[in-house]
């Protein structure tokens, strides 16, 4: 935005950062309704329009010539330029990196996808993820520069200033200042979450859990997580290790066992983890074999006994199951539906993720485009 010197500046900025927050929450709006709304003359708000569409923040709407026809002159409508800023999110797997680069209105402009072996020492998978950066955003049309934000979700524990407290996934990982590791690779603002809580936050946004703000995700696949929604916010929690599940008591987790043991029975000399299993036994079902159809309902009654214990507690409108198993669909999510109708009080809808390997990307497009806007249209001190 351009600056003046002095108190006029101070005022400039204050009824841009006001006037661009409107828009940004609107389709379009005249500068009668910017000024009303920021609280500041229409002359004012003309002004600060002009400039904001000088540095292409702000477009002039144009309606089409039949409406004129219809209404004689109408009075100028402007709207918030999505495309005058990107920022990219990028999601550490174990296996996979992903990046994605998208608008500051969430318009996905490029995505890439790298394989990267588990065992992978920490310094080249930081230079990979500066690379796949860089290509992503290239694919953009854009430079790296030209990102506002770059938005990381990582497995493990991260603490609030970025650092990876605890994990068992990926080598070197454990005590990495993940933040400053980065942002010394990335010459743009970089913010670091776990990668639960970028799920959550993805499915509130674009996914199963829109217009709900009390939600439990739960991924299943090679490993058991969980994203906590709370009052419309990811939940951290005071270590910063909200969601993780952790060695339970009772073995409330051990749920696998039942998938694990129809496919050994069926296929004892294949051996399988519990993914494959899970997947083995939900092909099967739908393929119409009883046996297997029970596996997977002991499977998803499992799962949900161990959920009872977060849900009956938080009391979330809604479970969403995420991860590679939530494919299974009603095989899964209907067992799972009827131990909470069975144990809860107010049982939360369950439903199955339809944002696939997609999900946790995502989630970190979302967690750059809210510092993105912090940066930008948050008023001085």
């Amino acid at each position: 935005m351009r600056q003046a010197s002095g108190d006029a500046s101070l005022l400039r900025r204050l009824n841009s950062a006001a006037i661009l927050r409107i828009l940004r929450g609107r389709e379009v709006a005249t500068l009668t309704e910017l000024a009303s709304a920021a609280g500041v003359s229409r002359p004012t708000a003309e002004g600060v329009v002009e400039d904001l569409l000088a540095d292409g923040w702000v477009e002039e709407y144009a309606e089409d010539e039949h409406a004129d026809r219809q209404r004689g002159r109408p009075a100028r409508r402007f709207r918030f330029r999505a495309s005058s800023a990107h920022v990219a999110g990028v999601y550490i797997d174990s296996a996979n990196l992903q990046a994605m680069a998208c608008d500051l209105g969430g318009e996905v402009r490029a995505v890439r996808r790298q394989p990267l072996p588990a065992d992978t020492p920490a310094p080249e998978r930081l230079a990979a993820i500066a690379e796949l950066v860089r290509l992503v955003a290239a694919d953009a049309e854009l430079t790296v520069a030209d990102l506002a934000v770059v938005g990381v979700g990582t497995t493990g524990v991260v603490d609030g200033e970025g650092r990876v407290v605890k994990s068992i996934m990926l080598p070197g990982w454990t005590g990495l200042h993940l933040h400053a590791e980065l942002s010394a690779r990335i010459p743009v603002p970089v913010v670091v979450e776990n990668d639960m809580r970028l799920a959550v936050m993805a499915e509130h946004w674009r996914g199963a859990a829109r217009g709900c703000d009390d939600v439990v995700y739960l991924l299943t696949g090679d490993r058991i997580g969980m994203g906590l929604l709370i009052g419309g916010r990811a939940h951290r929690g005071a270590h910063a290790a909200a969601g993780e599940i952790g060695s339970q008591p009772n073995d409330n987790w051990s749920a696998f066992r039942y998938v694990a043991d129809y496919a050994m029975a069926v296929e004892p000399g294949e051996l399988r983890g519990s993914r494959q299993s899970a997947e083995f036994a939900i092909s099967r079902a739908r393929a119409g074999d009883e046996k297997a159809r029970l596996a997977v309902r002991r499977f998803g009654r499992a799962l949900a006994a161990g959920l009872i214990t977060v849900v009956n507690p938080l009391d979330p409108e809604m479970v969403v199951v995420g991860g590679s198993l939530s494919a299974a669909g009603d095989l899964l999510v209907d067992p799972i539906q009827e131990l909470m109708d069975e144990y809860c009080l107010y049982p939360p809808k369950v439903v199955a993720s339809g944002l696939g390997g997609e999900c946790i990307t995502l989630g970190a497009v979302r967690l750059a485009l809210d510092h993105a806007e912090r940066l930008l249209f948050t008023m001085p001190d």
